[in-house]
């Protein structure tokens, strides 16, 4: 059996620092199969070149596997500036400076691109979707000298949800990110069955549903509140409110069991009304992230979301019912956008009530979706881009620099509509600095005085 270090390479504190989930979980499938483990978080680490050497000497790992959680941060305002690869590069490098063990990198940045970025970093071999158990399966041929191909695949043979690794908690990780968030996260499900036109889950989990038994994610969930005090959990699923259900069986479970919990997650506004969100809230719902996408019907379609914005209008007016703060992420540019639609959608967006709105411009596109197939076909992109830099689709059909006017002339005056994301980031960190923790946005939404 081998000694591995895990490192999470993640950096990225905006608008909160992440607990690193991904890596949590394959530690745990790694110690089952027989192996030592070290997880060591680089942003808890201070970023500090000197305490990663000084980790691997210590360690003297006979593995070296890095979780690339993202890319960039999907904002065309700050594409060039927030580019990560070049940092993980540099870690490579330090890496192989102290010593000459294979790296193996895995994640969801990198199963975006795995072969422009392993070329990219460097590194010896690399893992394409969950790790869990496709990385033992790797090491075990290392291990007995068997050749093992460069970047391995495993988009067919997905694990049920009785398989999925739980998280192995590192009690200082966990400390550090309580005192930075107030959180930690947790999956409930894999997989996305939906198919909008720009997004990568479906190509990272499947689109087959892959749910957690409600027992065990309550097991998961007891287990981190006994250990560390854990109070408040965002769900990192693709989309909490999945079309079978689980979703509510977990909340009546929850009250079940008395979690005393504070929860949120990442919501499609359809399909949930009053009744659900009601019971939502008494498991300890206490703010939706919100997928809304567009804020025109036009728009929408051209995202293939199959929802309408006066779902969206319903959605919201539940929630507001029921006083549980909403943020809805919206994309301006995308395919059918024109300056017409751009003033619909934000005539739509203004009835919206007592939510945060967080509106980008443009959509980035990643290689295998549909956005990809269309900005080909429209001249955007040439079919040998790489796209490992950031690119991003913009209908051709409207003035980007007229369209961010629109926008930002709209928004003026509105603490809770935030263009561009940018703009949020200065407003989430000053609330940080005066000790708020959790999502932030949500103390910019108050029902005080709200009729009922």
């Amino acid at each position: 059996m081998s000694n591995f270090f895990l490192l999470s390479s993640n950096v990225n504190i905006d608008p909160y620092p992440v607990y690193p989930l991904g890596m949590a979980v394959v530690a745990t499938a790694l110690v089952n199969a027989g192996h030592r483990v070290w997880q060591y978080d680089h942003l808890a680490a201070g970023c500090s070149d000197h305490e990663l050497r000084k980790a691997l000497k210590e360690f003297a790992p006979d593995f070296v596997g890095i979780s690339l959680r993202n890319i960039d941060n999907v904002d065309s305002f700050s594409a060039e500036k927030e580019w990560y690869l070049t940092k993980i590069k540099m870690l490579v490098e330090i890496i192989r400076q102290e010593t000459a063990v294979p790296i193996i990198v895995g994640g969801p940045g990198f199963s975006i691109l795995p072969g422009e970025i392993i070329n990219y970093i460097d590194a010896n071999y690399g893992v394409v979707g969950e790790g869990e158990r496709t990385l033992c399966d790797l090491i075990a041929k290392l291990e007995a000298g068997q050749f093992a191909p460069r970047i391995i695949k495993n988009n067919k043979n997905l694990l049920t949800g009785s398989e999925m690794a739980s998280p192995r908690w590192d009690k200082d990780l966990v400390n550090f990110y309580i005192e930075r968030s107030g959180m930690i996260n947790l999956q409930t499900k894999r997989g996305c069955t939906y198919n909008c036109n720009y997004c990568t889950y479906p190509i990272l989990e499947g689109r087959r549903l892959r749910t957690k038994e409600p027992e065990k994610v309550v097991e998961e969930i007891k287990q981190a509140k006994e250990m560390f005090g854990i109070d408040t959990i965002f769900f990192a699923d693709s989309i909490f409110n999945d079309k079978s259900d689980h979703y509510l069986i977990l909340a009546e479970e929850f009250l079940k069991q008395e979690l005393d919990l504070r929860w949120y997650g990442f919501f499609r506004p359809q399909g949930i009304r009053a009744k659900e969100l009601n019971l939502l809230k008494r498991s300890g719902l206490s703010a939706m992230e919100v997928g809304t996408d567009a804020a025109c019907d036009v728009m929408l379609a051209g995202l293939n979301k199959q929802f309408t914005f006066e779902d969206v209008i319903e959605f919201n007016r539940a929630c507001v019912k029921e006083e549980i703060p909403t943020a809805h992420f919206i994309m301006f540019g995308g395919p059918n956008e024109t300056m017409a639609t751009v003033k619909e959608g934000l005539k739509n967006i203004q009835r919206l009530k007592r939510c945060v709105v967080f509106a980008f411009g443009g959509i980035r596109i990643h290689p295998g979706t549909q956005i990809n197939a269309r900005a080909i076909q429209e001249g955007i992109l040439n079919p040998k881009d790489a796209l490992l830099k950031p690119v991003y689709y913009f209908s051709p059909n409207i003035d980007q620099a007229i369209m961010n006017e629109n926008i930002t002339s709209a928004f003026h005056g509105r603490r809770d509509r935030i263009f561009p994301p940018s703009e949020g980031l200065i407003r989430m960190a000053t609330m940080n600095r005066f000790g708020y923790r959790g999502l932030l946005w949500d103390k910019l939404v108050s029902f005080e005085k709200y009729p009922k």
